[in-house]
């Protein structure tokens, strides 16, 4: 029997789904969602809190300020209530309902920007407001997910420890890329592992993280209207791009089975699911990390007016080869490529880094 008393001390680490049954291509999905934050963001939000408590930041009266899109605000909204402090989370207007009526439930403040920055997105706008604020009140303490190591500390010391306990022949990985936390900690800490593993981070198209003109991005968590300050690609072998109709298609995919994930965690798939099916290796082992769960999302991804208004009427019209449809590479292509390649019908792409970055075997 578990018995806790604080809400973050429960975080379920090792429970892993394998997708062959529905895409026909083995992958060990890594959920991450069993917490009361509901979200990996629960690991990147206790390791900030706690390094600025034990740093001196915060004192009974501070107020916790956080940009964030909506899974961070959430867990820091759970955090700062278990704690006693005050939490005011600055998102904008492509936060779902329902996140932000969690985070109000749990006691915090939510302020949505509603105006673009010079980059098509939110953030920026989201940061310059959170650095007004902070500049006119010293009681915010701003903890800065796109620059705190805490956020990668936190992925370096649980999460990929987690991965390699489980899978000592790991091959490769994928991560979803937004701040970037989740996939540096995870790359750091495979770089340094007994064996080389292959890195793949998963984007959305409109996302600037690693180059590329900007585009609308309507689903929240992954991706970045701005270079992520915490991203070194040194460790990074490969980035794949993802449509976000592609993203709500392998939700809707997973839905179908009975299993109800989010969108970062329908863009991972679906990334892994297109590399997979260009880079064929018998016996390759293959984690990708699933985010998030899917009920926050039960009024945009898994609501058919939304997505007709936004994509059209043919938005979840998918085969039963889905968005993992064609084959290609070999595994030695697979460790050859090194220049951008057009994808396949549903409009990936991806972009393979350099292989001349060696880890320490």
């Amino acid at each position: 029997m578990t018995v806790i008393s604080t809400p973050h001390a429960f975080n379920e680490g090792q429970l892993y789904v394998d997708l062959l049954p529905i895409f026909g291509r083995s992958l060990y999905l890594k959920c991450e969602g069993f917490n009361f934050a509901g979200s990996i963001k629960l690991k990147a939000a206790i390791e900030m809190v706690e390094t600025a408590e034990r740093d001196g930041l915060l004192s009974p009266d501070s107020v916790i300020i956080e940009s964030s899109s909506g899974n961070l605000g959430v867990a820091l909204s759970m955090i700062a209530a278990s704690k006693g402090y005050r939490f005011l989370c600055v998102t904008d207007s492509r936060c779902n309902l329902s996140t932000r009526l969690l985070m109000e439930a749990l006691g915090s403040e939510v302020h949505v920007i509603a105006d673009l920055d010079a980059n098509g997105g939110f953030l920026g706008a989201r940061i310059d407001y959170v650095r007004a604020l902070c500049a006119a009140d010293e009681r915010y303490v701003w903890l800065s997910q796109y620059t705190n190591p805490g956020n990668w500390g936190a992925h370096y010391r649980r999460t990929a420890p987690e991965i390699a306990s489980q899978f000592p022949r790991l091959d490769v990985l994928f991560v979803g890329a937004g701040t970037t936390g989740t996939l540096m900690g995870c790359a750091r800490y495979f770089r340094e592992w007994h064996r080389p593993v292959r890195i793949v981070a998963v984007d959305t198209v409109g996302s600037v993280a690693f180059g590329g003109k900007p585009g609308r991005r309507m689903i929240p968590g992954l991706g970045m209207s701005m270079r992520p300050p915490l991203l070194d690609e040194s460790y990074v072998d490969e980035v794949v791009r993802v449509e976000e109709a592609d993203t709500i298609r392998a939700c809707h995919r997973l839905a179908r089975r009975g299993f109800l994930f989010g969108g970062s965690t329908g863009t991972v798939v679906s990334g892994a699911m297109e590399w997979l099916a260009r880079h064929e290796c018998p016996g390759l082992t293959a984690v990708a990390i699933a985010p998030d769960l899917g009920e926050r999302y039960l009024d945009t991804i898994y609501q058919t007016t939304w997505l007709e208004d936004l994509y059209g009427d043919g938005i979840l019209d998918l085969g039963e080869d889905g968005p993992d449809g064609e084959t290609g590479g070999s595994c030695q292509d697979s460790e050859s490529e090194s220049e951008q390649v057009t994808a396949g019908s549903r409009g990936a792409d991806r972009m393979s880094r350099a292989d001349g970055r060696r880890r320490k075997s």
